[in-house]
């Protein structure tokens, strides 16, 4: 079983109350491979949302709220689900506070990204889900 980002599953969830749309996610999901997750969710925020970004391991909201509670409380929900349907790998959404892998933004909300993970993305690499970004599908 897959687990992946619901934005990309075309689920209205992301900051800005859009949806990142990716056929290869959705054909997944109807394929009855894949469940869908939104970590942000799942922690209690609303959608939509300030965007949000990880500094200095912390994640502000463009505000300079502290959210990083909502975050790891919505990686923590989402990695239960995951352990409940025995998921392995998962395909997230690329650049996300959450999901980002490999890539993120750097904090100051200048639309620069650095190597980094995602709340989320790190806690599943941990777990030993094997990540992927709709990058890579």
């Amino acid at each position: 079983m897959i687990a992946i980002s619901a934005c990309l599953a075309g689920v209205s969830c992301r900051y800005d109350g859009n949806a990142n749309t990716c056929k290869k996610a959705q054909e997944l999901i109807k394929e009855g491979k894949a469940i869908i997750i939104c970590p942000e969710q799942l922690g209690g925020m609303e959608t939509p949302r300030t965007p949000c970004e990880i500094k200095d391991g912390r994640v502000i909201n463009e505000n300079g709220e502290d959210k990083t509670k909502e975050f790891i409380k919505g990686a923590d929900e989402a990695l239960k689900i995951c352990k409940l349907y025995g998921v392995k790998e998962a395909i997230l959404k690329s650049g996300s506070p959450s999901c980002g892998y490999g890539r993120i933004y750097d904090g100051n909300f200048s639309r620069i990204k650095i190597d980094g993970n995602g709340i989320t993305a790190q806690k599943f690499i941990e777990a030993g889900i094997k990540i992927k970004t709709e990058k890579d599908i």
